[in-house]
């Protein structure tokens, strides 16, 4: 409840920070937002959405409003963000400085999921295996066997320096900060998921990275963690009819500040997607056959879990039978063209033929049957007292065949089950692999309802915070993408730069529109050639990849030579190599993609023309979208109107913000695309823009 109290802790503690910060000036924006933040995270079930742009100081406004609500409340507060940049940059910086200045103490925690910290059971086990030139599995049955191909002389030197540094207390098992980086076989290797890990029954259990950083979170006060997690854990039954709180705090004693929120719709969409590749799991369930047998032999055992081995052994062929079987009857009655180069046959509004849906039903029913026998016998061998190598073996091979089973169950369960009447239907839909391999998928399009549900009805109180959520200080698209309240606040806030002065938007006069690809290709490649100073910082953004490479490959040579492009080299080597050019004097322009127009900070010098070459709207073929949007033009809706031209909206105003990032900066955004000129939308997309000058060149 926002008591005068409370208030009076919020304002005592923005002076602090105003005092004690060196060169700090008030904005508007933030004072705003920060009155905005206690308001909503002080009332029950209190949701609010904030856009606050570049330089608003909005980490710190959450901060100062969170940190006095969760102690006058006596809840957690926890901040999820998308990035591990944004992680790091508040654990290491934002939260010890704003403790700094008010005085104050809390516990603060970095929470992260296993795959971030080692597995000390995996590492003894791969450490121990190196010397069997056999299996390189201490001996067992190729099935338990670790690497899957010799070690690289490499993996071998990596593997004893963590294990010196882990044993020595020199590395407290943190991947992200390891002494040396294993490569991504060896990773896998040594860490584990939640299906191979067997928790308190470890023999390790003590000493485990994860679960010491899990008691950390558990005795924090300010956590931090990436939104995949917290969706993961709001996602996990925690009881009848409750959600949460499995390995972070329960959702009624937390505040939740989800930062970077732009990317909460599709993370969330893409926690509940389930898919299953054939030929794939027909040849996992002959394993699996094979590390049951040696369940049984290990624990001793006639019957587990109601079966005996016999019958088991049934129930995994009926299983394999039934996947060949729904193979068969897709291959016969679809043909894909043989020019598409990823094939894709995608059920309209999700309904699948009759045929495939009786196959699936069958394929739930006996899936979720092994679900239930292979957890019963997972627990038995874990649950042994004296079972040693070969048990901690089977265990974990045992839990990850159980994450398989569980999203074939989640696949069958989607491609079997009847949409609701009022709601958007899954999407459902086959891709054929290059190896001519079958994946089934399925997905919900909307992250709305389950939201509503783990989220917003569940919660203290949540807010949502990110430099662009509206179309134009329209929040209608992002309200319907996160299932908002109807009560929710809603604020779109200035940014507190000139951005009139500091920043002008150019529409060249390009004849061709991006649909001509090759005549667009060559229009943008002359654009840049003759107007681009290729003596400055520039970043040029593109759509595909293949129009990125057809303009690198027309560019005169010497132009070429001051091109980074993405993909070339991992991001941050790019940029360091762009800071180095531009520093040097000599210029240097990225070429690079959508994760090059959303969270890239160049400041000054660094960037100062973004070209932004096509409007960013959603590839069509997409068949999550396409699904919602045959859904919504069901009901008499425009999904081109509704979904798509805020989507672009949204994204072309993230991708300007590459350029004005203080109040110093100076430059120019141009935009190779005249359908904002020609097209009907293109007047609403300008508009929705910020108040940058604009120039709008006029064609012959």
């Amino acid at each position: 409840m926002l008591t005068d109290a409370l208030k009076g802790n919020v304002r005592d503690s923005y002076a602090k920070v105003k005092d004690g910060l060196p060169g700090f000036r008030a904005r508007p924006a933030q004072l705003r937002m920060i009155a905005e933040v206690t308001k909503a995270l002080a009332q029950p079930a209190g949701a609010a959405v904030i856009e606050a742009p570049t330089g608003t100081g909005k980490s710190m406004a959450y901060l100062i409003a969170g940190v006095e609500v969760a102690k006058a409340l006596k809840k957690k507060l926890l901040i999820a963000t998308a990035t591990v940049a944004l992680q790091e940059q508040l654990v290491e910086r934002d939260i010890p400085l704003y403790l700094k200045l008010n005085g104050g103490e809390a516990k603060v925690a970095l929470a992260k999921g296993r795959g971030r910290y080692l597995c000390p059971r995996n590492l003894r086990m791969a450490a121990g295996s190196l010397g069997d030139s056999g299996q390189m599995g201490l001996g067992f049955d190729a099935d338990l066997a670790l690497w899957s191909k010799p070690p690289a002389e490499r993996d071998k030197q990596v593997m004893r320096k963590l294990t010196d540094a882990f044993d020595r207390n020199e590395w407290n098992g943190d991947m992200d900060a390891a002494p040396e980086t294993p490569g991504d076989m060896l990773r896998a290797m040594i860490t584990t998921s939640a299906g191979g890990c067997t928790g308190r029954r470890c023999g390790h259990f003590m000493i485990c990275p994860f679960f010491a950083a899990r008691r950390a979170v558990a005795d924090a006060d300010i956590i931090v963690a990436n939104q995949d997690l917290v969706l993961s854990d709001l996602t996990l039954s925690s009881g009848e009819e409750s959600w949460g709180g499995v390995f972070l705090p329960k959702p009624e004693e937390t505040l939740y500040v989800f930062d970077e929120a732009h990317h909460m719709p599709g993370k969330t969409i893409d926690r509940g997607a389930s898919d299953v590749a054939l030929g794939f799991a027909v040849r996992q369930i002959s394993r699996l056959g094979r590390q049951v047998h040696a369940a049984y032999s290990l624990t001793d055992k006639e019957v587990i879990g109601k079966l005996t081995l016999d019958v088991g052994d049934e129930k995994l062929q009926e299983l394999s039978d039934s996947l060949e079987a729904l193979e068969k009857e897709i291959r016969q009655s679809w043909l894909p063209d043989p020019g598409e180069t990823e094939p894709m046959y995608r059920g309209s509004l999700g309904q699948l033929p009759d045929n495939w849906v009786h196959h699936a039903t069958m394929l739930y029913v006996a899936s979720s049957e092994i679900q239930r026998w292979l957890t019963a016998v997972r627990r038995t061998v874990t649950e042994m007292s004296e079972g040693g190598p070969t048990q901690e073996a089977l265990s974990r091979e045992l839990g990850m065949a159980l994450e398989r089973i569980d999203r074939q169950v989640r696949t069958w369960r989607a491609w079997s089950s009847d949409d609701p009447e009022h709601a958007p239907p899954l999407a459902r839909w086959v891709t054929m692999s290059p190896d001519q391999q079958l994946v089934c998928h399925a997905s919900a399009v909307s992250a709305g309802a389950l939201l509503r549900n783990i989220l917003w009805d569940n919660a203290s109180a949540a807010v949502m915070t990110s430099a662009t959520l509206s179309a134009g200080g329209n929040f209608r698209g992002f309200a319907d993408a996160v299932g908002l309240p109807d009560d929710a606040i809603t604020i779109s806030l200035p940014s507190p730069f000139d951005l009139t002065t500091q920043a002008r938007l150019e529409v060249p006069a390009l004849s061709a529109l991006p649909d001509a690809r090759e005549q667009h290709a060559q229009e943008v490649t002359d654009w840049l050639a003759d107007h681009l100073d290729w003596d400055a910082g520039n970043l040029v953004l593109f759509t595909s990849r293949a129009k990125l490479e057809r303009v690198l490959q027309r560019l005169p040579i010497d132009k070429v030579r001051k091109v980074r492009a993405q993909g070339s080299l991992g991001k941050t080597q790019l940029i360091a190599e762009h800071t180095a050019a531009i520093e040097a004097g000599k210029g240097s322009t990225l070429f690079g993609l959508a994760s090059f127009g959303e969270g890239l900070d160049l400041p000054g010098k660094l960037c100062e023309t973004v070209v932004i070459t096509q409007l960013p709207f959603a590839v069509p073929t997409d068949p999550v979208g396409a699904t919602y949007a045959e859904w919504l033009e069901s009901r008499g809706r425009n999904p081109f109107i509704e979904v798509a031209v805020p989507e672009a909206t949204r994204l072309l105003t993230q991708y300007c913000g590459r350029l004005i990032r203080s109040e110093t900066d100076r430059g120019r955004i141009v935009l190779l695309d005249r359908r904002v000129v020609t097209r009907q939308y293109g007047s609403q997309m300008l508009k929705a823009l910020p108040p940058f000058q604009r120039v709008i060149e006029r064609t012959a």
